[in-house]
């Protein structure tokens, strides 16, 4: 009986599935990269990324020898940059522990660096045609409704319940098109609200559907909570130059570029400013301080986070013991580092200071 679910989802599928460069393709490296991009990301905004990684690194080897600051570069506007981070260093053990051949076994697939047990099965279902299931967001949502699950799908006991009815469904004779099949489902028609029930091709099979519980399902126990942080950029010039820093704390955006940065509680007016500790610090000894701008306030959402930011541009007479610990790069040239998203859209709103 429930191999009828895996027929019509298929053949729904072989009529409504979009034509994406992943799917034309057996080659495990490339359906990983496509698969960590999608995670976080939606598929018209993952497309160019994907194309043009790809493209720069094409194989694990030139991924493994390319470096961490240009693999960041191409991730750039991403986010969750931990991503990125962990396809180079699985590439890097792709090549001592494989031999540069990406690895054939789920349990291997598994033990890359960032890797879970999602993208594992989804390596070795579309590359390999290995049985097992793929249960993202988008099939938790389609189950959910199809048995009129109630069990919180943020909780360890519906990540199993899921898991093994997911591979119960699973087609033996083809999972990779199952697979396909059920993630597309729940992306393009079982969609989180106004799914068209009406017309669904599964609506006589659906429970949701026949208790009237479609906009209920899928449940969460809990709702994430959220922080607010503030960041003050200072956007320096000197003689043309601008100075950055390296973010290597155990932190958001963790080896990307910024300016230097004072983080308090809340966003500081410019008279202020000059009283901050760290700001006296870092400009001690600079003869004249001009504050040339002070942009709008920004928010920047991130998962469990707002960041509400101001960047701040100065130009200053000479420089300071305090600057020396930054990197002095040509203003015109801090294209060359990869930035955070929030800093990348203030370059492009903003002119060099005058």
């Amino acid at each position: 009986m429930k191999n009828i679910y895996s027929d019509i989802i298929t053949s729904w599928y072989l009529q409504n599935r979009r034509d994406l460069p992943w799917r034309n393709t057996s080659n495990p490296y490339h359906i990983w990269i496509s698969e960590v991009i999608l995670q976080q990301t939606r598929v018209n905004q993952g497309m160019d990324y994907y194309l043009r990684f790809v493209e720069r690194f094409p194989t694990v080897k030139v991924l493994a020898e390319a470096d961490e600051d240009e693999v960041l570069k191409y991730w750039q506007g991403l986010g969750y940059y931990s991503r990125a981070r962990n396809l180079y260093k699985a590439a890097k053990k792709i090549m001592s522990d494989y031999s540069g051949r990406f690895p054939d076994k789920y349990e291997d697939i598994l033990s890359l660096n960032g890797i879970g047990e999602y993208t594992a099965a989804a390596v070795a279902s579309f590359a390999y045609n290995q049985p097992y299931a793929t249960v993202d967001g988008n099939v938790y949502r389609v189950l959910s409704r199809l048995f009129a699950i109630e069990t919180p799908i943020d909780t360890g006991t519906a990540k199993k319940e899921f898991m093994q009815l997911a591979q119960e469904l699973l087609s033996p004779e083809n999972p990779a098109l199952h697979n396909q099949a059920m993630m597309e489902f729940g992306a393009l028609y079982c969609v989180p609200v106004s799914p068209a029930c009406s017309n669904c091709v599964l609506k006589g099979l659906c429970k949701a559907y026949d208790m009237d519980m479609v906009s209920l399902l899928p449940k969460k126990s809990q709702k994430t909570k959220v922080t607010n942080r503030y960041f003050n950029y200072l956007y320096i010039d000197f003689e043309g130059s601008t100075y950055l820093q390296k973010r290597l704390k155990n932190d958001i955006w963790h080896n990307l570029y910024e300016f230097p940065l004072i983080e308090s509680d809340e966003l500081l007016p410019v008279d202020r400013l000059f009283d901050n500790e760290c700001f006296k610090e870092l400009f001690q000894g600079v003869e004249n301080i001009q504050i040339k701008n002070v942009s709008k306030p920004v928010k920047h959402v991130l998962s469990h986070r707002n960041i509400y930011a101001q960047f701040i541009s100065i130009s200053i007479s000479n420089e300071s013991e305090g600057l020396k610990h930054f990197i002095k790069t040509p203003i015109n040239s801090i294209d060359k580092y990869a930035v955070s998203r929030l800093i990348e859209s203030f370059l492009e709103r903003n002119e060099p200071i005058k």
